[in-house]
């Protein structure tokens, strides 16, 4: 479909219709769903820096892939909760 113009992705306008009486509003599951995938993030970055500073304390390497790690998570996850960058 080379041809054809790009479309923005929207979700069908009925998509939460199926619920009896609009029991979750399309606000709320993409709160609850940010909400999942920060959590997962923060366990990660937990679990990730532990084994960092557990089995390689001795390398250079170490604290700079740390501040790596969280700058970068830092400016996706204000990149996808607002739309813009901050520098």
């Amino acid at each position: 479909m080379p041809n054809q113009p790009l479309q923005p992705f929207a979700p069908p306008a009925n998509m939460l219709g199926y619920l009896p009486n609009n029991m979750f509003s399309a606000g709320l599951l993409v709160e609850w769903f940010l909400f999942a995938v920060f959590t997962f993030w923060a366990i990660f970055t937990l679990i990730a820096i532990y084994h960092w500073l557990k089995y390689s304390h001795a390398s250079v390497v170490t604290f700079p892939a740390i501040g790596v790690h969280l700058v970068i998570s830092f400016v996706l996850a204000t990149y996808a909760l607002s739309g813009t960058i901050l520098f």
